[in-house]
Parts: structure tokens; C-alpha cells; sequence
């Protein structure tokens, strides 16, 4: 990307897991402390990477970008995943000046189960439970969320054949490290609905009606959680869509998603 500066493979746990790295893009000539959105990657907790960006456009709007790997299932069993994620923002926000970023304004950005990580990162964000490890003087608090498609509420997983979904040996059960039914309590400390409170970020979400693989239900059930305590929750469907789909990478889509980031991070 022209003007982008890239720094690959940062760890962001000194000695930690190979997959707790990060990518930072940030603009090559301008070194002002600028607003940062966090990628987080789908694949189901147990496959994906860092490499497939989706946000590094927004560098040329003014944000730096980062993108960032975490433990999958096989590696680790919840709450690995989002302990990492957490391990990441301490990380950047530690190292604000050092990479030209503004630690009061940072936004999170997922998909599938990188939407279900930004979501509790935009839910736990006045509790610690799931901050260990460095950088603890940091907090992990987001501004923002922009959630596409992401789980949020596991106990209550759509109808049948979604329930299927959630047997030991399912992409749920793998992550949670076993099937729901068995670990009701796991199941809600990794649901965001969960940790909805008054002090949450503001949601910005996307989902299509056609998704066989997390039913639009699961961003419905967010949306009315949100805005039952007052805070800001704007969900969009797109009829026809399924799980992803070019409707999401579509102009109109990332029009409103700068919008709400400028929102947010900008004003």
C-alpha cells in the first residue's frame, strides 16, 4: 500500500505464544498520534491470521491499523482468546509514542469470532477479569465496536440445526472445550451479552438474514441488550446475505463504518 508504512510480527507478550503478534500499518511519513482500529480475524477460533486485513484501508483516512493473532481451540480453550486480545491493547497503548498513536482513542473491528472477541472487548471493558500478563498499568477499554456477524450469546444459539453447533465436538464446543449443554456457566463468561452494562462502547453491526452459521438472532439479542441500558447499538441486515459476502466490503458498508469511527474517535 502506497504511503503505509508496515511493521510485521510485533509480540506483544514478551516470550509468549508465536501466535500473540501483531501487524501495525501505519502512514510512512506522518508520526502524529493518531486514533488506532484493531483488527480481529474470524475462522471459527480455530483457524486465521493476521494477514488478511480488512481494515488497513483506514491508514489513508487518518487511523493507524492494527492487526492482531491470538491463540486458536487448539492452542487454547476460552478465555485465551480474549485474554490476548486484551494482552494486545495494553501492549499498543503502552507503546503509544513510540508508534504514533493516540492511547484515549482506539476502536475494534472483527468478524464471525473476531465479532465475538471485539464484543467483549466493547462489553469488559470496566472489568479485569480477563486482563493477566504485562502492561496491567494499561487499561484495555475501547471507544468503539464494529461487529460483523459475530456470536454473543451462547446459551441461547438459535433453533435447530444451528443448536448442532454446539456439541463437544463442534467448532463452539472445540472453543469453549466442550459442548455448551455441559459448561453452562463457561458458556455465559464467554457470551457478550453477558457483560452488557451501561458503560459499554458503542456498537456499530452488520449481519445477514441468510447466516447458516451464526443466526441473526445472536446480533439481535446484543442490539436490544445495548440499547435496554441506554447505550448506542446500531444494527444493519442485509437481506439475503449469508455468513460474509461482498454486501459487507460494499461502498455503502464502509462509508458508514468510517462514520461511526469518525464519530467516535475523531470528535
Amino acid at each position: 500500500m502506497t504511503g503505509v508504512r508496515l511493521l510485521r510480527d510485533i509480540p506483544y507478550v514478551l516470550g509468549g505464544h508465536e501466535r500473540q503478534r501483531l501487524d501495525l500499518y501505519l502512514p510512512e511519513a506522518d508520526k502524529s498520534a493518531r486514533p488506532l482500529v484493531i483488527w480481529v480475524h474470524g475462522g471459527g477460533w480455530n483457524s486465521g491470521s493476521k494477514d488478511g486485513c480488512t481494515a488497513r484501508w483506514l491508514v489513508a483516512y487518518g487511523y493507524a491499523v492494527a492487526s492482531i493473532n491470538y491463540r486458536l481451540s487448539v492452542h487454547a480453550t476460552y478465555p485465551a482468546q480474549i485474554e490476548d486480545c486484551k494482552s494486545a491493547i495494553r501492549f499498543l497503548r503502552a507503546h503509544a509514542s513510540e508508534y504514533g498513536i493516540n492511547p484515549e482513542r482506539i476502536g475494534v473491528w472483527g468478524a464471525s469470532a473476531g465479532g465475538h472477541l471485539v464484543a467483549l472487548l466493547g462489553t469488559t471493558g470496566d472489568i479485569r477479569d480477563f486482563d493477566i500478563g504485562t502492561n496491567l498499568d494499561q487499561s484495555s477499554k475501547v471507544q468503539c465496536v464494529v461487529d460483523w456477524f459475530g456470536p454473543t450469546d451462547f446459551l441461547h444459539y438459535g433453533e435447530p440445526p444451528l443448536r448442532s453447533l454446539d456439541g463437544p465436538n463442534s467448532v463452539i464446543g472445540k472453543f469453549l472445550g466442550g459442548a455448551v449443554e455441559a459448561n453452562p456457566d463457561k458458556a455465559q463468561r464467554a457470551s457478550p451479552v453477558n457483560f452488557v452494562n451501561k458503560n459499554a462502547a458503542p456498537f456499530l453491526v452488520f449481519h445477514g438474514d441468510k447466516d447458516n452459521s451464526v443466526p441473526l438472532q445472536q446480533s439481535q439479542l446484543l442490539e436490544a441488550a445495548l440499547k435496554n441500558v441506554g447505550v448506542e447499538c446500531s444494527l444493519t441486515v442485509f437481506p439475503g446475505a449469508g455468513h460474509g459476502g461482498s454486501v459487507f466490503s460494499s461502498q455503502p458498508t464502509m462509508t458508514t463504518t468510517l462514520q461511526f469511527l469518525d464519530r467516535h474517535l475523531k470528535q
